[in-house]
């Protein structure tokens, strides 16, 4: 298992920021449309990270025109071209599953101070 560790290891990020869970983010995708390539970005609520090392992966929420949109991103992947931190929001729970129930004031979630 140190081999795969090793590999692992060599495809981290090294200027990764630090977010948790409700806070909210701004996140810059790489998008390559023809020959060209630009930057898409996607602002919204963590509402999940999983996994671990190489594998880990975040989920982004946010309202678009009333419908709710999803999307989530390998942390690691070079095709993530920054992830900001907008805001800082204060949850007591990992998974925020429940927003997706919820629309309007219900689904705000409270600042950090």
């Amino acid at each position: 298992m140190g081999l795969i560790e090793q590999i692992e290891a060599e495809g981290l990020k090294a200027n990764v920021p630090q977010f948790n869970v409700g806070d909210t983010v701004k996140v810059g995708y790489r998008i390559i449309e023809g020959g060209k390539e630009r930057i898409q970005n996607f602002e919204g609520v963590v509402i999940a990270k999983k996994g671990g090392s190489i594998r880990e992966t975040f989920t982004v929420r946010r309202l678009s025109f009333g419908v709710g949109v999803e999307r989530c991103f390998p942390l690691h992947s070079p095709k993530v071209a920054y992830v900001n931190v907008v805001r800082a929001g204060k949850v007591r729970r990992a998974k925020l599953y429940y927003l997706r129930g919820r629309t309007g004031k219900a689904a705000k979630i409270k600042e950090k101070k």
